[in-house]
């Protein structure tokens, strides 16, 4: 016995059985105090009895427990929103949602978390061309196989009181509440884990109201009936981690090529960065984004004690270098087309997408909005069981990619990731349609790496491919003509002409065709930037930005630039009359029982009126027979184009169009170049001619429309052109063909769409158009998302400037 006892230990100080107190008074001894108390009292002055009964006061607020105020606060919160909406008149509605969300969590159950249905696309003719899958199943991980780490690392970054809280963050509740109450709509922010899970499994990702307050009624269900635990578990095998992968394995696999359990420390906090914006820290496209996300988690996973200093100093400078199953790379029409649904979907469920904005604030929000509405909605592609029918033509896709890799065969220099450094972009679109039908985002190898969609997710200087669209076609819409004399002549601090040399008083069709830079810049600046690029937005040009609202502009000098896909739907404007229709290729959307969910308006607006869409394209028809490309016609088949090339030579383009087809070659370095031989007219041209000859083999001869006679003459606007500012004298180049223009800022392109499997063109809603008055100020366009976010490996390039003769 004695050995036992001695062998006890003696429980913690903090722990001991307090010293028992004293027993209560009976109750006539605290009748006699309070008698006592009440006695003198009454002796007490009136300013004492004052602080007295604060004193007491005090003392009665300190005796609310804490953790009381803690369940209190809360739950005071919620009452308020509770009575907000029921005193708005949606008591009823918040019934019917609980009620449904009651439904949908007790017919769950483990298979609920882990089913994936494939979605399929197909092409032009219905043939399957691509099947999506998240693969769920394949890479499951039970709770006590998923790393510590891993659990950590999200409970750390996205829900520290996960463990501890009834699945939902009243704060963020009322913040809702106060949103819709004062502006009519909620913005989403502080959501729980198990809401993240309520919305990723069971809801869209619309955000209102209803589809909030419906998430926390299923949280507080999935608390009830799953585990900590399992709704963790669940959690970590549903979020999207960017490009088909779904789920911490899968990511795993889909980066680094090997078992989570593999992963180091920083690897793991690296993977856990992404799934908060898939876009924003995808690591194919913003992999500076994803390394700075890491180092936060692994900051608070050091601050919260998971890991010491030591192995967080060595986390922090563990360099991070992926590994992408070759098999996990996709092509340009996958990219392109799960591109194009998603937005589409995005459309369906009340997106509106938008070009121009008030403010940097502005723009800011509608970034952000954008890319939260992108994110959640491309992860349906790939668990709906969705039929995606598109207009890709695959005949015509492979004659697109024959042509870019026959004309730049001889160029074989390859970067230290073995990608060809020269490269191209193209996509073709059906007049009759307005769809896209071929789109090619590079040269075509064999390598692992992921695929970079050039056409629409690279934005480089148009030069002068961009002067009929905001230079020429709104001044034939104001009244100039074919016929109209303008001034060739040196502009003091402006542009100089091919070869120094001036014509004087020439036609416009002369200076169309000849590609004058001096009559752009005039024109320009009488026109005014503001009205000219007007029409840029109007055609959901996606990187228009304040620094473009300058002359430089006129010769293609952006600080972003534009894409082959944008340039082909802007053409394609002036092929149709002057109405443009978003380059898509999404023509309807199944669910996974058939039923047509999404078609898009293919009506189009009018952007250009049709008088001056048709003298434009008299004009550019010039441009092929005796202009910068001769040569480059359609045999047998009216043609009209416009070639472009920028400064030293680094970007060239050809975009040009028959009755039948609008297409658009772009030829250039990733990491911008100077290439002598490169010109709007040569390998672009070339690359253009050859596709479009083999795809107007044995189709009717046929005439563009002609223009009608016009009574009356439109004046242009009035702004004063001295408010523009004009910049210095341009610097001097080698090639006197080429004009150089004032040297915009160097940004990278982010991309709006990520994945080695994601991709497809937009169908925003309508904006204004200037065919009638003059426009708008217009401002800067958002990313798509960008985002999303548009992501290229490339610096935008620098100033844009006009090809030689040919």
């Amino acid at each position: 016995m004695a050995q036992q006892q001695s062998g006890r230990q003696k429980p913690p100080a903090s722990r001991q059985t307090p010293a028992p107190r004293q027993q209560t008074p009976s109750r006539p001894a605290n009748r006699t105090r309070r008698a006592a108390a009440d006695g003198a009292s009454r002796k007490t002055p009136p300013d004492k009895n004052k602080q007295t009964s604060k004193k007491r006061k005090k003392k009665k607020k300190r005796r609310i427990p804490l953790a009381a105020k803690f369940f209190l606060i809360p739950a005071v919160l919620f009452l308020i929103f509770l009575i907000a909406f029921y005193g708005s008149g949606l008591g009823g509605q918040l019934h019917k949602l609980r009620a449904q969300a009651r439904d949908m969590v007790q017919n769950s159950s483990e298979e609920t978390f882990r089913a994936s249905q494939t979605s399929t696309v197909y092409d032009s003719q219905n043939n399957l061309i691509s099947t999506i899958k998240g693969e769920k199943n394949l890479y499951y991980l039970e709770f006590e196989d998923i790393p510590t780490y891993v659990k950590t690392a999200f409970i750390s970054i996205e829900d520290k009181k996960f463990y501890s809280h009834g699945g939902v963050d009243y704060k963020a509740v009322l913040r809702a509440a106060l949103s819709y109450i004062k502006n009519g709509k909620i913005t989403q922010g502080g959501s729980t884990i198990t809401q993240q899970l309520s919305r990723n499994i069971f809801l869209t990702h619309q955000v209102t109201w209803q589809r909030k307050a419906e998430e926390i009624f299923i949280a507080w269900g999935l608390e009830e009936r799953y585990s900590k635990d399992k709704i963790l578990e669940y959690y970590i095998n549903n979020i999207y981690f960017a490009n088909g992968n779904y789920g911490i394995q899968a990511a795993s696999m889909g980066y680094f090529n090997k078992d989570v359990h593999e992963l180091s420390l920083s690897q793991t906090a690296f993977l856990c960065a992404i799934p908060n914006n898939p876009t924003l820290y995808n690591p194919l496209t913003n992999m500076e984004n994803t390394l700075k996300r890491r180092n936060r988690i692994l900051k608070q996973m050091n601050l919260d004690g998971v890991i010491d200093n030591q192995a967080y100093q060595a986390a922090i400078a563990e360099e991070i270098h992926l590994d992408i199953p070759v098999n996990e790379k996709s092509d340009y029409v996958e990219t392109f087309v799960y591109y194009c649904a998603t937005r589409a979907l995005m459309e369906k469920d009340g997106f509106e997408f938008r070009y121009q904005f008030d403010s940097d604030e502005d723009r800011k929000s509608y970034t952000e909005a954008y890319e939260s509405a992108y994110n959640s909605t491309q992860k349906t592609l790939f668990t709906s069981g969705y039929k995606i029918y598109t207009s890709i033509d695959m005949n015509m896709q492979e004659q697109l990619q024959n042509a870019v890799d026959s004309q730049l065969a001889k160029f074989t220099d390859v970067t230290e990731d073995g990608v060809y450094k020269l490269q191209a972009s193209a996509s073709c679109i059906d007049n009759s349609s307005g769809y896209v039908t071929a789109i090619v985002g590079g040269r075509s190898q064999q390598f692992n790496g992921y695929t970079l969609n050039r056409a629409y997710q690279s934005f480089r200087q148009p030069g002068s491919s961009i002067k009929p669209l905001i230079v020429y076609t709104p001044c034939l819409e104001r009244g100039y003509t074919a016929d109209s004399t303008v001034s060739d002549t040196k502009i003091k601090d402006g542009p100089s002409n091919s070869g120094d040399s001036y014509e004087g008083s020439i036609s416009l069709r002369r200076a169309v065709a000849k590609s004058k830079n001096t009559v752009a810049w005039k024109l320009f600046q009488e026109l005014t930037p503001k009205v000219g690029l007007s029409y840029l937005t109007d055609m959901e040009f996606s990187k228009i930005v304040d620094d473009d609202f300058f002359l430089p502009s006129s010769l293609g000098g952006f600080t972003k630039g534009t894409s082959s896909v944008e340039m082909s739907g802007a053409y394609a404007a002036l092929a149709n009359d002057g109405q443009f229709r978003s380059p898509t290729c999404i023509v309807r959307i199944a669910d996974a029982d058939g039923n047509t969910i999404y078609k898009p308006d293919r009506s189009g607006r009018q952007v250009y009126k049709k008088n001056a869409a048709r003298n434009m394209t008299d004009i550019l028809q010039s441009v092929i027979t005796e202009g910068t490309g001769r040569g480059l016609a359609v045999k047998d088949m009216p043609t009209a184009g416009k070639t472009g090339t920028t400064n030293d030579n680094k970007d060239g383009w050809f975009t040009g169009y028959t009755p039948y087809y609008t297409a658009t070659v772009w030829v250039g370095y990733d990491l911008p170049q100077k290439l002598p031989s490169l010109q709007g007219s040569s390998y672009p041209g070339e690359i253009w001619k050859q596709f479009m000859n083999a795809i107007h083999e044995g189709l009717e001869y046929k005439e563009f429309n002609k223009a009608t006679s016009e009574k009356r003459k439109e004046e242009l606007p009035t702004e004063e052109p001295s408010a523009e500012p004009v910049p210095t004298e341009p610097p001097a180049t080698d090639n006197p063909e080429i004009t150089p223009t004032p040297e915009p800022t160097s940004t990278p392109v982010p991309t709006a769409t990520p994945t080695p499997k994601p991709t497809s063109t937009p169908t925003p809603e309508p904006t204004s158009t200037p065919n009638t008055e003059p426009p708008e100020p217009v401002q800067t366009p958002a990313p798509l998302p960008t985002s999303e976010p548009d992501h290229t490996p490339e610096p935008a390039p620098t100033n844009a400037a006009e090809e030689s003769n040919e």
